[in-house]
């Protein structure tokens, strides 16, 4: 077939059906994954290991139920659910203030902290392993403070990791916002703190919402470090379900499916502020 030879619009639909194809076949890779862990979970681990079938060949829930037994999963869930949510807190309320102060506000070395804060995520996380782990064990001797195997060196582990980056993502968001609002709001008689409250603050919201989703889902999946500082987390519970001994794939597709859906609640609770427009409409040309 001619391509040159056909007309614009036969080209032009041909050319959407294509990209359809593309997208319908990049959406069956992305979904099959989560597919197959959802009706794994309704398998029996020996099915999982010598059956060929997708779907089960019995639908049973035994798995939702041993997964609690098996190992204390509550006590992983909980602990995630405690570390991830104060470290999204922590990291989206620091991000948030200094990276307005770093998009509004002008100070001697204004640009050589930001280029430095951003310099820090070109070192691999791994060549912090050691290192951390020698200042936990020297904080733990020299001061008596337990950060190994605590929620509580889990939490100041990953505010210190996820706190340069969230930071420049909101700098960047503050920044594309014109400055005529709130120049507009201190005409009208804000204070600074009330024209950042009141006008760039509400604007940033789906910049503050992402970077928050991204902190969470980050420290969710985290499992290196949790591991190696015998921190209890889910993925670390995950983990115990596949042994030396013993592999009980069942479980922890059933575990995995559990601990998804919080991600899905957060996602789809935060899915409007995350697409809404940031100034749409807001100064006229």
């Amino acid at each position: 077939m001619d391509w040159q030879r056909l007309g614009p619009r036969l080209r032009r639909f041909l050319a959407h059906r294509f990209a359809d194809l593309l997208l319908i076949a990049l959406l069956v890779l992305i979904l099959f994954p989560i597919f197959w862990m959802f009706v794994s979970s309704f398998k029996t681990n020996q099915e999982i290991l010598e059956s060929r079938a997708i779907l089960p060949s019995r639908w049973q829930l035994r798995n939702y139920v041993d997964l609690w037994k098996q190992v204390n999963f509550g006590l992983y869930f909980r602990n995630s659910l405690i570390v991830c949510g104060t470290t999204m807190i922590v990291v989206t309320l620091l991000a948030t203030f200094s990276g307005y102060a770093l998009a509004r506000f002008r100070f001697p070395g204004a640009d050589a902290f930001g280029m430095a804060v951003l310099a820090t995520q070109l070192i691999p996380g791994i060549l912090f392993l050691l290192p951390l782990y020698q200042i936990f064990v020297f904080i733990k001797n020299k001061l008596g403070v337990p950060l190994i195997g605590t929620n509580l060196g889990a939490i100041i582990l990953y505010i210190a990791f996820f706190l340069p980056l969230s930071l420049w993502i909101l700098r960047s968001f503050f920044a594309s916002i014109p400055r005529e609002l709130e120049e507009a709001a201190l005409i009208d008689g804000c204070t600074p703190f009330g024209a950042f409250w009141r006008v760039a603050l509400p604007l940033a919201a789906p910049g503050i919402v992402a970077t928050a989703i991204y902190v969470f889902l980050t420290a969710w999946d985290e499992l290196l470090f949790a591991w190696v500082l015998n921190v209890k987390t889910i993925p670390v519970g995950i983990r115990l379900y596949v042994g030396q001994y013993v592999n009980r794939f069942d479980l922890m597709m059933a575990a995995s499916v559990v601990v998804t859906l919080p991600v899905l609640i957060t996602f789809f609770l935060m899915q409007r502020q995350m697409i809404s427009g940031l100034t749409a409409g807001a100064v006229k040309e």
